[in-house]
């Protein structure tokens, strides 16, 4: 983000502060609101959530008074008083992808039928998106990309969460040339499969989240997802499903993971290169291992301190998430670049496992919940198999078989709900790319 602060500087100067319209009013959200305020050049100029007390609440922690703030029920009300200056507060998120001065949708409220709803329709309100919903971009990224592109905006994941920060350090290694072995990131809680909302209510109202947020953190499916949309922007694929995990330590720049990613014929855990993988002990950070064949280079790489190689971990040790995402809405407005985007279809899936065993007849939910959790696999595996994608999991899903704990779901084990917006575009981005995925 190489002078982003003159350029925002110079919008702000010129009067042309980027109005960004914000759904979803929770605890990320606050914080980036609070973040925009306190910037150059941009301003949350319209937030929007179920409870309008949230949005409020968001206005008031960024210092912004009630005379500050207008209240709209309708589109126009949203236009007059964006015109005017004001802040503007709503519970209709649609009015978000309409109104005449937003210039960037911000998605944050981490539910994928929500998601699809608002990327669509302001993609074709020719608005770009920052898509901080990564569960949504993991089943229809390749799809809204796509889409941005024929209405001449961008889609885009967003700076600060894993898979955006972590494409800095990808970016910065190629083009110096280097091979990137391994691509990841790091976990900190201990990995708890069979954890639920229940199990974990204590914590969540102790640390003031989500049960199912903190379900969804300590049972993996949300590394599983961010790993995912890490593998469909770059095209590494994970060396197992689900990843090896292994612990390592941010001391001395994590220099065990430089024998640890070596492949197992050379002592390390690794069938293959090119790979995405999690580590236990290394959050909040991402990383990079890297290697050259050139023997100057190596000899360089040593000599700054990196070690012996023939592996180099490049560690950025934070993530500043929702705090960053201001940055990926002025690249987009300002440079016309994404942060991280899929490729043109999915390269990877995440994947649906069986949290307790599981009886036909009975329904199920998705993440963060007490049946299921995620995994990441390969799309070669996913169709050949008919692994279910787990974003497409909801809680009107119904098992058709009895199945077991620890069983990846497959398609003829459960009736889907196919009447969501996110199922049918979900079939349109498979027909767009010709994958053979038997969705019904």
């Amino acid at each position: 983000m190489l002078n982003m602060d003159t350029k925002l500087a110079k919008r702000q100067e010129e009067g042309k502060v980027i109005r960004t319209g914000v759904v979803g009013a929770g605890q990320m959200r606050r914080g980036m609101v609070t973040q925009m305020a306190l910037m150059k050049g941009i301003m949350p100029a319209i937030v929007s959530d179920i409870k309008m007390d949230n949005v409020i609440h968001a206005f008031h922690y960024a210092g912004i008074s009630d005379d500050q703030i207008a209240v709209a029920e309708t589109l126009e009300e949203a236009n007059k008083y964006m015109e005017m200056g004001k802040f503007v507060a709503t519970d209709h998120s649609d009015i978000i992808a309409q109104a005449n001065l937003v210039e960037c949708a911000i998605d944050v409220t981490g539910v994928p039928e929500v998601g699809v709803k608002i990327a669509t329709d302001a993609l074709k309100n020719h608005k770009h998106v920052v898509m901080m919903d990564v569960e949504t971009d993991v089943v229809i990224g390749s799809y809204l990309k796509k889409l941005g592109d024929q209405n001449g905006v961008i889609y885009t994941g967003s700076a600060g969460d894993e898979p955006g920060a972590v494409m800095e350090l990808y970016s910065f290694a190629k083009a110096m040339g280097m091979q990137v072995k391994v691509m990841g990131k790091g976990k900190n809680n201990k990995l708890d499969y069979a954890c639920n909302p229940d199990t974990v209510l204590e914590e969540a109202t102790r640390r003031k989240m989500s049960p199912r947020m903190l379900c969804a953190f300590k049972d993996g499916t949300k590394t599983m997802v961010e790993m995912t949309a890490m593998s469909n922007a770059t095209g590494l694929i994970p060396d197992v499903i689900g990843g090896h995990g292994p612990s390592a330590s941010p001391a001395e720049r994590c220099k065990e993971l430089n024998a640890i990613f070596k492949l197992k014929k050379d002592g390390g855990i690794l069938n293959q290169h090119g790979v995405v993988e999690y580590v236990n002990g290394i959050a909040p950070g991402v990383f990079v291992t890297v290697a050259t064949e050139n023997e100057e280079i190596s000899y360089q790489m040593q000599y700054h301190s990196m070690g012996p190689g023939p592996l180099w971990t490049l560690y950025r040790p934070y993530h500043l998430c929702n705090l960053e995402t201001p940055l990926t809405v002025a690249k987009a407005v300002i440079d016309s670049e994404p942060t991280i985007i899929p490729l043109a279809g999915p390269v990877n899936e995440c994947i649906t496992v069986a949290k307790r065993d599981l009886k036909a007849g009975e329904t199920i939910d998705g993440i963060g919940g007490y049946t299921t959790y995620g995994s990441i696999a390969t799309t070669e595996e996913t169709y050949k198999n008919g692994y279910v994608v787990y974003g497409l999991v909801n809680k009107k899903t119904r098992m058709l078989k009895d199945v077991r704990k620890g069983q990846l779901l497959t398609l003829d084990m459960v009736e889907l709900d196919t009447s969501t917006q996110l199922y049918q575009t979900r079939k349109m981005q498979d027909r767009m790319y010709h994958n053979g995925y038997a969705l019904k």
